[in-house]
């Protein structure tokens, strides 16, 4: 099932998906500098994709901006988050009350539930620092991370490592990929996860040198020619990394290095590294990044990667030819600091191409925090109640397919990687209608840690309440990224907002806003609250809710 099976196009986009299809799905942009309209529709593309949703706040302030400026704040922006995972499970081996932070506690015992018990409490954290962002593609860039250098929570078995794991991707989000992939290599979560911290001179362990090719650098496509011989000596550049469960940090054990000389294939050029004693032996790492980052597939093979989750998932010889190619020497030219090429993209023709909008099927977590980001929920200030709302919802999210902490495998989710369905992956017969019924309990009970939607506040919001033809365009706006036709329209308006009233009757509607206004009474509220959440419940059912 494709994009064109998944949602029937109005028919002032049929012209275009015969264009794109012809095009292989995209047309001939590149990384030009897009310098077309910078209106409604093209602000909340670009929010969508380099956040998580957007509030009808958010759309305001990248168009008073500019794109060009707008990308610049997004991409410049870093957040310091202040808060971090509580003890939200009760008895605490290592001495942690309820609601203090176990982040810098004691090694956890080996054996017991202590740590299992604290998973919880860090996706519910994590899923919360995602629901308040700043306006930053930060969070999303760390989620992306989280997804290209995967660990497990339920195979590292110390959330402490995790939760400074996590610190460390969000530092490093629009950072330097080299600089990132070398503190990746030397992190605790990620020693623990692929037996990095196991790897000694009597056998060293290749688990971490293969993905370190295979997945985090040079990848495995047609271009891509690591062997075998190079796996081996990247693992025995990497053997002495040992973890101090105390201070949560790596050091390198001399003794347990392997100070042999390392070769490499022709892929590499035939590169060798030098083999060192002592302390000396940890700054192979470095010669080893060396070697990999000069060989320009990673810059191709790491843009690829951005492209499919930023962008589109089909990357046909167009794309590869005016976007990948480009993005990837911008890379090259600026040591892999990522800023450069991330603003190319999110300020080039080819993001803001019509094709390129509404075209990628929203991740779970994109879902469910974008629904709370857009709609304004409130959580609980009372930490315990806040945690149930939150590992409720993160939950949910996994049971949709998308568990926070823990991807399925070293590769990540299937949906950003797995040809030819890619983010189709998403949807099916289970998770659609599970979706749906989140955003229905959102609407109407609030049946996820009894937090729902407002649908008076978030309406109040937009531009003119009081008239149902503006209000409908206006929440379309934000919840939407296919338009619909007039005639859908005019339907939503009649029916719903209306109640079956004439087509002229739009008097029904701002008679009863403006009731609500000027005496909000339980019988006003009631009035204009049950047409709202019929309303909104309607749009969220509908397949375009589900499109980024």
């Amino acid at each position: 099932m494709d994009r064109r099976q998944f949602l029937t196009l109005p028919a002032n986009r049929q012209q275009a998906a015969v264009k794109a299809e012809k095009a292989g799905f995209r047309t001939e942009s590149g990384l030009t500098a897009y310098t077309g309209e910078f209106g409604t529709a093209q602000a909340v593309h670009l929010l969508k994709r380099a956040m998580f949703g957007s509030t009808p706040e958010d759309i305001a302030w990248a168009k008073g901006l500019g794109m060009d400026a707008a990308v610049d704040a997004l991409i410049d922006t870093v957040n310091t988050v202040t808060t971090q995972p509580l003890n939200t499970y009760g008895e605490d081996e290592t001495g942690i009350a309820p609601g203090a932070t176990w982040v810098n506690s004691a090694p956890p015992p080996e054996e017991g539930d202590l740590d299992r018990m604290r998973w919880s409490s860090y996706k519910a954290w994590w899923l919360k620092v995602m629901i308040d962002q700043p306006r930053s593609i930060q969070e999303k860039m760390v989620l992306f991370w989280h997804n290209h250098f995967v660990t497990e929570m339920d195979m590292v078995n110390d959330s402490r490592y995790i939760y400074k794991y996590n610190t460390m991707l969000r530092a490093n989000a629009t950072g330097n990929f080299k600089v990132l992939t070398k503190a990746v290599t030397l992190d605790p979560a990620m020693l623990r996860y692929l037996n990095g911290y196991l790897n000694g001179k009597e056998s060293p362990d290749e688990n971490y040198g293969r993905e370190l090719h295979e997945l985090f650098t040079v990848g495995k496509g047609p271009d891509s020619a690591y062997t075998e011989e190079d796996v081996r000596a990247t693992a025995q550049v990497l053997t002495g990394y040992r973890i101090n469960p105390v201070t949560m940090e790596s050091y390198f054990e001399s003794t347990q290095h392997v100070i042999t000389n390392k070769e490499f294939s022709s892929f590499y050029n035939t590169r060798k590294i030098t083999g060192k004693t002592g302390a000396a032996g940890a700054t192979e790492l470095d010669d080893l990044l060396d070697i990999i980052f000069d060989q320009q597939e990673v810059s191709k093979f790491i843009s690829r990667k951005i492209y499919r989750f930023f962008v589109y998932y089909v990357i046909d010889e167009a794309v590869e030819q005016n976007v990948i190619t480009p993005m990837a020497q911008i890379l090259r030219d600026n040591n892999y600091e990522l800023k450069p090429a991330l603003k190319a993209l999110f300020k080039s023709e080819h993001f803001f191409d019509p094709l390129n909008m509404s075209a990628l099927i929203k991740s779970p977590v994109e879902f469910a925090v974008g629904m709370a980001r857009e709609f304004g929920i409130e959580f609980p200030t009372e930490y315990m109640a806040a945690h149930e709302s939150l590992d409720a919802i993160r939950n949910h999210c996994a049971n949709m397919l998308q568990d926070l902490g823990d991807p399925p495998q070293v590769a990540g989710w299937e949906a950003y990687h797995q040809a030819p369905q890619y983010h189709e992956i998403w949807i099916n017969t289970d998770t659609l209608p599970k979706r749906n019924m989140m955003s229905d309990s959102m609407i109407s009970t609030g049946g996820f840690g009894n937090v729902k939607i407002d649908p008076l506040a978030f309406t109040a919001k937009l531009s003119d309440p009081s008239n149902p033809v503006t209000l409908i365009q206006d929440a379309l706006d934000i919840l939407y990224r296919i338009e619909l036709s007039d005639t859908s329209k005019a339907k939503l308006k009649n029916i719903i907002l209306l109640s079956g009233q004439s087509p002229d009757s739009d008097y029904y509607w701002t008679d009863a806003w403006n009731a609500w206004i000027s005496s909000p009474t339980p019988a006003n509220r009631s009035i204009v609250e049950n047409r709202l959440q019929t309303l909104y419940k309607y749009l969220m059912n509908l397949s375009e809710y589900q499109l980024a």
